[in-house]
């Protein structure tokens, strides 16, 4: 038996939550499964010719969307009573045109992605998004969209609510990602899915790859060159027959980090985060709590429907603070919150470089940072595009309150600080939290923090 998931849609009232100082984390928790692959999976399986069935997909509102919007153009999305999806595909250039405005709620890796599906279909399709996402910016997908000849119509600077009608007879395009961004990169690619000939993709900077790894094992016709400054080409043929597939989403590490901080940062804590996503391309906060001091110790290491993969376990450490590259932006993009926080209680000087792309995520996290810090009692500075944290070795107080601006990863990284603080951290609204990691609060609290 299968059956529809409805999305649920926040009341407007604010849900304020907060976090004060925790015991000794302990236990076994599995975090959601990965955002980006989730995305990834209900799209590639609508589509494929046939059934493909996802274990494991995350069933945050962000990724709900996603499937509503392949819904929406045709593919039949069900959650059946395992908790397993299945996707009936429609097979490349086999789209409908969806007969209402699709609201994409606050998934910016959903709407671009979908954006790209649908500027070579001949369709044409409205989007809208919650308040967040209606204030970021589309042009970066819409340049490039364009070169395949699809059309669009938004507000100034590009922003939703927006229009696409995609071009019926698109040509095959060479696009050179301006910014270090996966989201460009993979709406590109999905635009040569339905594009006769060959779309190739150069990267200056190699970005996330889970939209290459999966292209694959749905059998598209990919290829991928590493070029000698650390940069990648990517070539893709056009109009492939994809197959349908069993895809098993791993734990996300975006997810992994809320935990596996805590557990560092509080005293005795040793926690196991299992099957969570150890791609090289995404694990660059680990890598640098590591450069640290953390006690992160990868067991069982192993690949999981592609991508690899392995049980973290972690333990409470004293960290120091380090230089981060700005190269490594792009594996960690999401996780600077976090680290700020973690550099926030670590002994030294963190500075995190080369930031600009922060400042046009859910929220202006850069921002966010900073403010956030200042008001728990940090001392944390801004030059130019770095983010710079003066740790002394002990936790900032804590006591204030910290606005979310419905960024679920500002929430849940001053919900962190609060476990560690001497006086409780408190978010002003924590609705946004379920966009990523529905049951945070939960899971938390049974390995040890006191959230309320």
């Amino acid at each position: 038996m299968t059956q529809k998931t409805e999305i649920s849609v926040p009341s407007d009232a604010p849900i304020p939550a907060a976090s004060s100082r925790a015991r000794a984390l302990s236990g076994t928790a599995r975090v959601p499964g990965d955002k980006s692959i989730s995305h990834r999976a209900l799209m590639f399986g609508a589509l494929a010719v046939g059934r493909s069935r996802v274990t494991g997909l995350l069933e945050g509102e962000d990724v709900l969307r996603t499937a509503a919007a392949m819904r929406a153009m045709g593919a039949t999305v069900e959650r059946a009573a395992d908790g397993a999806w299945t996707v009936d595909g429609v097979g490349v250039g086999g789209l409908a045109e969806p007969a209402d405005v699709i609201d994409m709620g606050n998934a910016g890796t959903g709407v671009r992605l979908v954006m790209g599906l649908v500027a070579t279909h001949p369709i044409t399709a409205i989007f809208t998004g919650d308040a967040s996402l209606r204030r970021r910016p589309m042009n970066r997908v819409i340049a490039p969209l364009s070169l395949f000849g699809a059309t669009f119509m938004g507000r100034e600077g590009g922003r939703l609510p927006l229009a696409i009608s995609g071009n019926p007879t698109p040509v095959p395009v060479s696009y050179t990602v301006p910014v270090a961004s996966a989201q460009v990169k993979s709406a590109v690619l999905l635009a040569g899915l339905n594009t006769p000939g060959v779309t190739t993709v150069i990267e200056p900077v190699a970005t996330r790859d889970h939209t290459e790894r999966m292209l694959k094992g749905f059998g598209a016709e990919l290829s991928v060159e590493e070029t000698a400054d650390g940069g990648r080409v990517i070539r893709l043929t056009g109009q492939p027959r994809l197959s349908a597939r069993a895809v098993t989403v791993p734990a996300d590490p975006s997810s992994a980090a809320f935990p596996a901080v805590a557990a560092l940062l509080v005293p005795g804590s040793e926690i196991l985060l299992p099957e969570v996503g150890t791609n090289p391309l995404r694990f660059g906060l680990f890598d640098t709590l590591a450069e640290m001091g953390a006690d992160i110790v990868l067991e069982n290491p192993r690949e999981i429907a592609g991508e690899p993969v392995a049980d973290l376990r972690v333990r409470a450490s004293a960290l120091v603070g380090v230089d981060v590259p700005p190269e490594r932006a792009p594996s960690m993009i999401d996780e600077y919150p976090i680290l700020a926080v973690a550099a926030a209680c670590a002994t030294g000087t963190t500075r995190m470089r080369g930031l600009a792309e922060l400042r046009v995520k859910e929220s202006n996290r850069f921002d966010a940072v900073l403010s956030g810090l200042a008001a728990c009692g940090a001392k944390v500075e801004a030059a130019g595009d770095d983010i710079l944290v003066h740790g002394t070795g002990r936790p900032p107080r804590g006591g204030a309150t910290i606005a979310a601006n419905l960024d679920h990863r500002i929430a849940m990284s001053f919900l962190v600080l609060g476990a560690v603080g001497d006086a409780p951290v408190a978010i002003d609204d924590i609705r946004a939290v379920d966009t990523s990691f529905p049951g945070f609060v939960p899971l938390m609290n049974r390995l040890g923090m006191s959230l309320t």
